[in-house]
């Protein structure tokens, strides 16, 4: 799965899945957007926007069905649940 890192703005990680074409935005406030049925020249595109979050707002946010992300919003999660609730160690 190709993934672009961001520097600057609210997206701080694309990842794009050639074979099943979903987007995975993940946001600076941890949250992950999934879009289906994106075509690779738009992932591409908005990989070389000069304001990747502007173009996710003109041409992703609207044109495609979200999807189930499949990585978890908190890659923390189990690791906080295990010190919640015992974690077995």
């Amino acid at each position: 799965m190709p993934t672009k890192l961001f520097n600057t703005g609210r997206i701080k990680k694309a990842d794009y899945d050639p074979t099943s074409r979903q987007l995975e935005l993940h946001w600076d406030n941890k949250t992950i957007l999934a879009y289906k049925h994106v075509p690779e020249e738009v992932y591409r595109r908005l990989c070389s926007a000069p304001n990747p979050t502007t173009y996710w707002e003109d041409r992703i946010a609207e044109e495609y069905p979200k999807g189930t992300p499949t990585k978890s919003c908190n890659p923390d999660a189990a690791k906080n649940f295990g010190d919640l609730f015992g974690g077995g160690d």
